[in-house]
């Protein structure tokens, strides 16, 4: 760098010494000087003509070239001050290391003994548990809307009323009837009392002979014929208390209560309005928030090592992290495995169960969730940065007793967010370098630094 830029004024220089020159050599012509007839040069085109380069015409442009060269210089000036800069950056390091005895400040950790969760990730979605959608079970006059929006209800709240009138009116015609039945059936009770007396009369005097034996069947053909009136009078009694009971039933459905608790929607009819059974949105939605569900998907060569742990009657236990996996929202366990492997993404689909106490999970919130699957006892730990990669496969640097690191190959397991396991090639203790490898080799000497500065 330093000789580019030495270069870079030293041809600027030669150029601007150069141009005086030629101007210095064309003042100095006299009158007295006598020339040589010069030979006339047919007219030839312009790349056949000879052209002096040593004694050009004058040009107007000067200024461009010396424009030219002043940039030159300037830039030969500037890096040179880079040159300089880079300079006392590189001494100033170099005495920094001095200072460190000639060790590499890294960052070192030791790897540990624990136990390692192992989890089935997947990404899912929330649900309500249970979603309801408000409907009249009557079709009347929407007298009234006793809910706000949004608020959470309890199963059996009162949401709305319709107008009861007509279905009173009915009650009351339900009860007139079932009145009237009952005197008919009281008048016809009282008629076969009287047929079956007549009868036992017409019995005694058929057998003195006093009537004839017409008389006494006719007696008893009236008692029987007054029976029947009597069960009719008794239908009609249960057919006006069935009427009665639906005019009851339709006046407890005036009243719209809540079938579930749960965070109601918005209100899709406004009071004043017509309310039908038939309507398609109803009232409003109720979403039963607490438990809530969550649907998620692992992929298909993961599912039988769920459904073993499932048919051992073993519960799983399942986190929902947000969308940067980075805050746990809440916990629950997994409830069942859907019955069937989607063939166009190679997936299962699975559903969890949170309480939701707080309300952190929402329906049609995305979530990811970590399947709690096994727990790898007593594995050594490492951070997964301390974790190399090269042409001979995964290794360490390892900080000796003497302060020096050593290269050591190393084989990987389950990893878990910033943890890795280590299956072989570490023992719980060892110093590893988590910051700064990239600066080091084998045998180099280190020392490692913690938050108030290196230390040996």
């Amino acid at each position: 760098m330093y000789l580019n830029a030495r270069r870079a004024v030293t041809i600027a220089m030669l150029v601007s010494s150069k141009l005086s020159n030629r101007t210095e050599l064309g003042s100095m012509k006299t009158p007295s000087t006598i020339e040589p007839p010069q030979k006339q040069e047919p007219n030839l085109p312009l790349p056949y003509q000879q052209i002096d380069l040593d004694n050009p015409g004058p040009s107007k442009n000067h200024w461009v070239i010396w424009l030219i060269v002043f940039g030159l210089i300037g830039y030969g000036c500037y890096r040179l001050y880079l040159f300089e800069g880079a300079k006392e950056q590189t001494a100033s390091a170099h005495k920094g290391m001095m200072k460190m005895g000639g060790a590499v400040p890294v960052a070192a950790v030791a790897a540990r003994s624990g136990d390692l969760p192992v989890y089935l990730e997947g990404l899912g979605t929330v649900t309500a548990f249970n979603t309801v959608t408000v409907k009249s079970r009557v079709d009347g006059q929407l007298t009234e809307v006793t809910f706000k929006e949004g608020q959470f209800v309890h199963k059996g709240d009162l949401l709305g009323v319709v107008d009861s009138r007509p279905y009173q009116v009915a009650l009351d015609q339900a009860n007139g009837t079932m009145a009237q039945a009952k005197g008919n059936l009281a008048k016809d009770e009282a008629a076969l009392r009287d047929a079956q007396a007549n009868y036992v009369r017409d019995q005694e005097l058929f057998k003195d002979q006093i009537i004839a034996k017409q008389q006494m069947d006719t007696q008893l053909a009236t008692a029987d014929g007054i029976k029947g009136s009597i069960q009719a009078d008794q239908a009609t009694i249960e057919a006006a208390q069935a009427s009665i009971d639906a005019a009851k039933l339709n006046l407890v459905y005036t009243r719209i209560t809540a079938p579930i608790s749960g965070r109601i929607g918005l209100r899709q009819l406004d009071a004043g309005n017509m309310i039908h059974a038939a309507d398609a949105n109803g009232l409003a939605v109720i979403t039963q928030l607490q438990p809530i569900a969550v649907l998620f998907t692992i992929p298909e060569d993961q599912l039988q090592s769920v459904l073993k742990k499932l048919q051992q009657g073993i519960t799983l236990k399942a986190d929902a992290y947000d969308r940067d996996e980075k805050r746990k929202l809440a916990s629950g366990n997994l409830l069942t495995v859907d019955n069937q492997i989607d063939q166009t993404t190679g997936t299962s689909k699975l559903k969890a169960v949170f309480p939701n106490e707080d309300y952190a999970l929402f329906p049609n919130q995305f979530v990811n969730v970590r399947l709690a699957l096994d727990t790898k006892k007593n594995a050594i730990i490492v951070p997964a940065v301390a974790i190399q990669r090269g042409p001979m496969g995964t290794f360490v640097y390892l900080v000796q007793s003497d302060k020096t690191v050593t290269v050591r190959a190393v084989k990987t397991g389950l990893s878990i967010e910033n943890n890795v396991a280590i299956e072989d090639g570490l023992q719980p203790g060892d110093l590893v370098v988590v910051d700064g490898a990239e600066k080091l080799a084998e045998g180099m000497k280190v020392a490692l630094r913690d938050s108030k500065g290196p230390k040996e």
